[in-house]
């Protein structure tokens, strides 16, 4: 068995195998004593004490992608770098960059690969 002292208080909760039993067990009641003390007294305070409900964010309106920017898109997400881009669709490369900007303006992306990811969630791109 291992000696459980040694640990760091983050690393007894967090790795279950170097806990024993009786020492789990203590956490655990001392959980259960927690909550119950906390039930309580939301039940003295009423209606003050509960707990509001998180709303979830309205959906975001649908982006409409130009098809240029479509046509960047699909290749970003085929891994293409601007010059790569350019070559294909014959446009400058400064041209797809500006192409790029706006798109991740539009769907407001972090990067590239989160423009992607978003695309793909919404079925922009295939």
């Amino acid at each position: 068995m291992k000696h459980v002292a040694a640990l760091s208080p983050a690393a007894i909760l967090t790795d279950t195998s170097v806990v024993d039993a009786a020492r789990r067990d203590e956490i655990l009641t001392r959980y259960a004593d927690q909550v119950q003390r906390f039930n309580e007294l939301a039940m003295r305070r009423g209606r003050a004490a509960e707990i509001i409900p998180l709303h979830k964010q309205p959906p975001e309106p649908p982006v409409e992608l130009t098809a240029r920017e479509l046509d960047v898109l699909r290749l970003i997400a085929e891994g293409l770098t601007n010059e790569e881009i350019s070559g294909r669709l014959f446009l400058s490369t400064e041209t797809v960059k500006v192409h790029v900007r706006n798109l991740l303006a539009r769907l407001r992306a972090r990067s590239r690969a989160h423009a992607v990811a978003i695309a793909l969630r919404r079925g922009s791109i295939h």
